[in-house]
C-alpha cells in the first residue's frame, strides 16, 4: 500500500493542514479497524485518510483521527484527490464519486483543486440563551459579548452561535473581531464535555472582521473531543460556516474564502460555495429574496431545538428552503510532502 503525507488547503509545503493518505491496492479491502486507528496514532495527524478504489470514478474513504472513526474529513479528502492525481489514477477535469459514512459526494478536480461535495447542510439549533451563551463562551476562555454585523439587505444583526451540519455537527461561534478570535484559549476538558452534552465533533469559531476584501472570514476550530486541540484547515466545518453565513444573509456572493490556521503558524486558505440546485446562484440571481425572507420577524430560537419544532411562521419557510436544494462545496489545493510504501 502507498503512504502519502499531504498538506491540505495550501499550495505551500508546511502550510495548511497536513494528513496522512493511504492508498489500498487495487481489489484489497480495508484493514481491520484497530490498525487503521494505531495508523492514524503511529501518524499523528488530525486524521489519516484510507482509499479504497470501487471504479474508475468511484472511491470509498474512512477516515480516522488519532482516537476513533470520523463520518467525514474535508482536508483529508482534498489531500486524498491530490494523491490519487500524483498516483494516477484520476486526472484533472474529471469528477469522481466519494463514499463515506456521511453519504455519496460528488468530487471535482479542475487545475488540480479539489472541490467536494457537502452532505446536504442541517441548522440542528441555535445558541441563544443567557445561560448557554455565557457556558459556551466560557469554556473558550471568552467572556460573551454580542457580535453584531450588517446583514446583505443592510440591517445590523446579532450573530448568535449555531449548531449545524455539513456532514458533521459543530457548533459555529461568531466572534466580533480578529483580536477576540486570536484571544480564544479553550479548556479543553469542559469543551470535550461540552461537545459531548450538545453531540458535536467540536466549535468553529470566526470572525467576520478582515482587512483583505477577497477573505470572508477568518477562523479556528477546536475538536479536543476526538483528540484535535485545534486544526489548521477544516473542510466540513467551512461548509457548515458558508451555510451559516447563507442562514444569517451574509453571503454576498455565491464563492466565499476562509482564512484558518494563523493561531498555528498554518495559515490555511479555503474556497466554499453554496448554490440552490433549482434556482442557481444564491447572490445576485433568482435566490436573492430567499435569503432576505427566510429569517422574518417573528420567527423564534430554541437553544437545543429544532427550530421546526417552534416556530410555525417558519415552517412554510424552512420547507422552501429545504436543505435538499443547497448544494455546498468547499476546496482548495494540497502539496505532497512525502509518499512512500506502508506495511499493513
Amino acid at each position: 500500500m502507498k503512504l502519502y503525507i499531504a498538506d491540505a488547503f495550501t499550495e505551500t509545503l508546511f502550510g495548511g493542514n497536513p494528513a496522512g493518505v493511504v492508498l489500498l491496492e487495487n481489489g484489497r479491502d480495508f484493514p481491520p479497524d484497530e490498525i487503521m486507528k494505531k495508523t492514524a496514532a503511529e501518524l499523528r495527524y488530525s486524521e489519516t485518510a484510507f482509499i479504497k478504489r470501487l471504479d474508475r470514478d468511484e472511491f470509498q474513504i474512512r477516515y480516522f483521527t488519532p482516537a476513533a472513526e470520523v463520518d467525514l474529513c474535508g482536508h483529508a479528502t482534498i489531500a486524498s484527490f491530490a494523491c490519487l492525481m500524483d498516483a494516477g489514477l484520476v486526472k484533472n477535469e474529471q469528477c469522481c464519486t466519494n463514499h463515506t459514512l456521511a453519504g455519496q459526494l460528488q468530487i471535482e478536480i479542475e487545475d488540480g483543486l479539489v472541490m467536494m461535495d457537502m452532505a446536504p447542510p442541517k441548522h440542528i439549533a441555535t445558541i441563544d440563551h443567557a445561560p448557554a451563551l455565557r457556558e459556551l463562551y466560557e469554556v473558550m476562555g471568552l467572556s460573551y459579548a454580542p457580535c453584531e454585523t450588517a446583514s446583505t439587505s443592510n440591517q445590523t444583526i446579532n450573530l448568535f452561535p449555531m449548531i449545524i451540519s455539513a456532514g458533521l455537527a459543530d457548533i459555529i461561534m461568531p466572534v466580533s473581531s480578529r483580536a477576540a478570535l486570536s484571544a480564544i484559549a479553550p479548556d479543553f476538558k469542559q469543551l470535550s464535555a461540552l461537545s459531548q452534552k450538545y453531540n458535536v465533533v467540536g466549535v468553529h469559531a470566526f470572525t467576520p472582521e478582515s482587512n483583505t476584501p477577497d477573505i470572508t472570514a477568518h477562523c479556528r476550530n477546536f475538536a479536543p473531543l476526538y483528540g484535535i486541540d485545534e486544526e489548521a484547515a477544516t473542510g466540513t466545518s467551512s461548509g457548515a460556516l458558508a451555510y451559516y453565513l447563507y442562514k444569517n444573509e451574509l453571503l454576498k456572493n455565491n464563492t466565499v474564502s476562509f482564512i484558518q490556521g494563523e493561531a498555528m503558524g498554518r495559515a490555511s486558505k479555503i474556497l466554499a460555495s453554496i448554490k440552490t440546485t433549482d434556482h442557481g446562484d444564491i447572490a445576485g440571481g433568482d435566490c436573492a429574496d430567499s435569503i432576505t425572507t427566510a429569517d422574518a420577524p417573528g420567527i423564534c430560537t430554541q437553544t437545543g431545538k429544532n427550530d421546526a419544532d417552534f416556530c410555525e411562521p417558519r415552517e412554510a419557510n424552512e420547507k422552501r428552503r429545504d436543505t435538499s436544494e443547497i448544494r455546498i462545496q468547499t476546496g482548495g489545493k494540497a502539496a505532497i510532502l512525502a509518499k512512500g510504501e506502508i506495511m499493513l
